[in-house]
């Protein structure tokens, strides 16, 4: 056996040279936390997280604001953005200092005030916190004439609207979109407020538990590895569509990523979303469009997020309401158990949402879900709400470290972390019949669901049906999840009706209908039943 962790060792020490993990920051000496004091839970939300990340007492703060999802923008201004920026200065958090700006092509340099020194890099909003921010048609558009009329708002997510607070002392167009000079940056460096930005997340949701339970989360997952499978729901647009192919352009993008770090990654690329009745088991990641609410595998009572999940669907009103757990997409994510998310609060314009791609690029480079989520955000000043703990870094270890440090410990997580090992091989050609005898002689597969279906799966490909079946059938005997069983029977019933075994096809459809009485394909499987009971019948004696 030594011989195939050699092998394994080899090849994936070679092919993650470029996901090599960047160095951590400090922790929660790098956060300034934010609460409303004129809601107590707000506060509860905010100790808890500063218990949990270690954040010193002195950068906690307290601001008595409209206990509702909107405010106003002069509320915004008075209540929030300056005062906050007078604390920060007035505590030494940062410093503030003249800065000689160039103006291109032989322009007059001219002075701005702006943030020369900081002492912390995320800022963190809590439950309770309003998260937009209403139009105000009084303010002067400025420079925002030069937009197109439909991009002249100046509402906005509060979350980025803060994102600019290190420029506060400086001329800023509110009307319209905000470029984000560290979108794409390749430096995580960058996203600081000495370069005139500051990363901004919430801890968030439809209750104060479910907000505190954000950082419980990500910190269970980076103790422990962010296991399961990536999910992608594309709309199967044509690249020729030039107004929509770029939402399935970035959730591609992050698919790729996602496959880079070694995750059984689906990609659906039917136009409407995933079914009720499709089996999402295991979900470390998800990403897809374009639903007004919450809908399909996401309505059931139980949805199968891994700790340390990220889930995005891509909506112009994702975020319209973060503290429903019925309404639009980011209060009933996080109601369901997901670690992260992002969202927009208003019509953000389909160029101006987030770019997962990015977003994942960064990730899987090491960086903390504060930095990523931002670098991926092609605008600030505008509509985009971020929701989990800016700190959380899923991919701070490689796979292979990752992979080390549970087989010495013996810990839980083992079958993931070898699958992740395995599958980062297949992207980087290895045979699928080398991959499958690998996989057959790892003594974990014979005791793990996960790797008995992925060991199923290699044997349909290589074209060897009945050894798929009895794997399949195997996997079923290793006390699966609910929705991985869902999947097995499916998969099981479909590949003994295409070996001509009906009578063995009806049995599992029937035991699919016995062991998920509340199965939503419930009629499509009767359906199938239906059609394939003939087929199974023995013939009839004359």
């Amino acid at each position: 056996m030594k011989s195939i962790g050699s092998r394994i060792i080899i090849v994936v020490a070679i092919s993650l040279g470029l996901m090599a993990p960047r160095q951590a920051r400090a922790g929660g000496n790098e956060v300034v936390v934010v609460y409303n004091s004129a809601l107590p839970e707000s506060k509860t939300v905010a100790e808890y997280y500063a218990k949990a990340r270690q954040v010193p007492r002195n950068q906690l703060f307290g601001f008595s604001l409209p206990t509702g999802q909107d405010m106003t923008r002069n509320d915004f201004r008075r209540e929030l953005q300056e005062p906050l920026a007078d604390k920060l200065e007035a505590k030494g958090l940062w410093t503030m200092g003249e800065v000689t700006e160039p103006v291109p092509n032989g322009g007059t340099p001219h002075q701005d005030r702006r943030v020369v020194t900081s002492k912390f890099h995320y800022l963190v909003l809590c439950y309770g916190v309003p998260v937009r921010i209403l139009e105000d048609q009084t303010l002067p558009l400025n420079g925002a004439t030069n937009l197109p009329a439909n991009l002249r708002a100046n509402t906005a997510a509060v979350d980025s609207e803060l994102t600019w607070l290190p420029d506060i002392r400086m001329t800023v167009t509110l009307g319209g979109p905000m470029r984000n000079w560290v979108y794409g940056a390749t430096n995580e460096a960058l996203l600081t407020p000495t370069n005139g930005i500051l990363p901004v997340t919430r801890l968030d949701g439809p209750s104060a538990k479910i907000a505190c339970g954000l950082v419980d989360k990500a910190m269970t997952a980076e103790r422990d590895g962010l296991w399961g499978r990536a999910y992608f729901d594309t709309r199967g647009l044509p690249k020729t569509d030039r107004h929509y192919y770029y939402g399935d352009m970035v959730i591609l993008g992050a698919a790729e990523i996602a496959g880079e770090l070694g995750y059984d990654t689906l990609i659906d690329t039917n136009a409407a979303t995933f079914p009720a009745d499709y089996p999402l088991s295991s979900i470390a990641i998800y990403c897809g469009w374009y639903d007004l609410d919450v809908s399909g595998p996401f309505t059931r009572p139980q949805v199968e997020f891994m700790p340390g999940a990220f889930a995005y669907h891509l909506h112009s009103y994702s975020a319209a309401n973060v503290r429903s757990p019925n309404n639009n997409w980011v209060g009933p994510l996080l109601a369901k158990g997901v670690t992260c998310t992002m969202g927009c609060v208003n019509e953000p314009y389909l160029t101006y949402t987030p770019d997962v791609g990015f977003f994942f690029r960064a990730l899987a480079h090491g960086w903390t879900f504060g930095e990523a989520a931002w670098a991926g955000q092609p605008a600030l000043s505008w509509q985009t709400t971020v929701v989990g703990d800016p700190l959380y870094r899923p991919f701070a270890k490689q796979p292979l470290e990752w992979f080390k440090e549970l087989q010495a410990q013996h810990r839980p997580n083992l079958d993931w972390s070898f699958l992740r090992l395995l599958n980062v091989q297949q992207q980087h050609g290895v045979p699928l019949g080398q991959l499958a005898e690998i996989l057959d002689q790892w003594p974990g597969t014979s005791r793990s669901a996960v790797l008995t279906e992925k060991l199923a799966d290699l044997s349909a490909a290589l074209g060897k049906p009945a050894s798929a079946i009895d794997y399949y059938e195997q996997a079923l005997k290793l006390n699966p999840s609910l929705q991985q069983r869902i999947r097995l029977r499916l998969t099981l019933g479909a590949r003994l009706a295409a070996d001509h075994r009906m009578a063995e096809a009806v049995d599992d459809y029937r035991r699919l209908l016995a062991e998920v009485p509340d199965y939503p394909g419930k009629s499509q499987i009767e359906a199938t039943l239906a059609q394939l009971q003939p087929q199974s019948a023995p013939p009839q004696t004359p």
